[in-house]
C-alpha cells in the first residue's frame, strides 16, 4: 500500500518530565476540556436564570465520576484479564517501566465507563442538590462534555493510540512512534470532529432554536446520536483495543454504544412528541 501521501506522525506524548513524574498532553486536554466545560455551563445556567453556584458542585461530581467510572470502564470491560492480577494498577495511574513503576497520569480510560460514571453523578446530584429533573441537569451537562470529548480525542492523537486499520487515503497517518510502516485512519480525528460538530449543534438548540432547551430529553438525545452513534460507525475501521475483540462480530466499543443509541431514539421521540417544561420554580436558585 502507497504511503507517498500520507502524514507521518511522531509527535511526544509528554509536554516534559520531572523525575518519576511526566505530564502529558492527555492530561492536558482532559484538564482544560473540564476547565471550558465550567465556563460554558456557567454561562448556560447565568443565560437562563438557574443558580450557577450548582455548577461548582456538579464539576465537583463529574470530574470524579468521570475519572473513576472511566478508570473502572477500561480494567473492566477491556482489562481484567490483566488487572485482575495487578490489582494495584487499577487505582495508581501508574506504568512498569524496566524494573521499576512510573507515574503516567490519566492513561487507560475508557469513555463508556466515564460515560456510566457521568450518569450516575447527575442523578445523584439531581437528588441531593437541584432536587429537580434528571434530564434537566443531562441536557445542560452535556453540552460543554461534546467539546471535553473532542479534546480528549486530542489527547489520543498526542498519545498516537486507538487509531484506525490500513487505509490508501491521503489523510492517512503513519505512526512512527509505534513503530508503524502503513498508513492507518486516524480515527480520533474522526472522533474529535464529530464530537465537535456535536457540541455545535446542541450550542444552536440551546440557544437559538426556540424552546429545544426546554424539550426535556432533547439534547440530551442528540448528545448520544452524536457522540454513541459516530463511534458505532468510526470502529469499523478502527483497530481493536484488545485481542479478545477479534473474534467479534462487533468490538466492545460498539457493543457498548448500542444502550446508548436505544436510549437517544427514545429521547427524541418523546421530547418531539411532549410539549416543552420549564421548570423555573425547581431550579432558581
Amino acid at each position: 500500500m502507497s504511503t507517498l501521501l500520507a502524514i507521518h506522525w511522531n509527535a511526544s506524548p509528554e509536554l516534559f518530565s520531572l523525575g518519576p513524574i511526566s505530564i502529558r498532553w492527555y492530561g492536558l486536554m482532559f484538564a482544560l476540556g473540564f476547565l471550558f466545560g465550567f465556563s460554558i455551563l456557567t454561562k448556560m445556567f447565568k443565560y437562563e436564570g438557574s443558580n450557577p453556584e450548582w455548577v461548582e458542585k456538579l464539576f465537583v461530581y463529574v470530574i470524579i465520576a468521570t475519572i473513576v467510572g472511566a478508570r473502572l470502564g477500561h480494567v473492566f470491560f477491556y482489562g481484567w484479564e490483566y488487572y485482575s492480577q495487578h490489582l494495584m494498577e487499577i487505582i495508581l495511574p501508574i506504568a512498569k517501566v524496566g524494573d521499576g513503576y512510573k507515574f503516567v497520569g490519566f492513561q487507560g480510560l475508557a469513555s463508556h465507563g466515564g460515560a456510566f460514571g457521568i450518569l450516575l453523578a447527575v442523578i445523584i446530584f439531581s437528588k441531593r442538590v437541584t432536587k429537580g429533573p434528571v434530564l434537566w441537569t443531562l441536557d445542560r451537562l452535556l453540552v460543554p462534555v461534546a467539546l471535553v470529548g473532542a479534546m480528549i480525542r486530542t489527547g489520543n492523537l498526542m498519545n498516537s493510540e486507538i487509531y484506525g486499520v490500513a487505509t490508501s487515503l491521503p489523510w492517512g497517518f503513519i505512526f512512527d512512534r509505534n513503530n508503524e510502516t502503513i498508513a492507518k485512519h486516524p480515527t480520533m480525528i474522526y472522533e474529535a470532529l464529530c464530537y465537535l460538530i456535536t457540541f455545535g449543534l446542541m450550542m444552536y438548540f440551546y440557544y437559538k432554536k426556540n424552546g429545544m432547551k426546554d424539550r426535556t430529553g432533547f439534547l440530551t438525545g442528540v448528545f448520544f446520536i452524536g457522540i454513541f452513534f459516530s463511534r458505532f460507525m468510526i470502529e469499523f475501521v478502527k483497530e481493536n483495543q484488545e485481542a479478545f475483540e477479534n473474534g467479534m462480530a462487533l468490538n466492545m466499543g460498539q457493543i457498548l454504544s448500542i444502550p446508548f443509541i436505544i436510549a437517544a431514539i427514545w429521547l427524541l421521540y418523546h421530547s418531539l412528541t411532549h410539549p416543552p417544561v420549564v421548570y423555573t420554580n425547581q431550579i432558581k436558585k
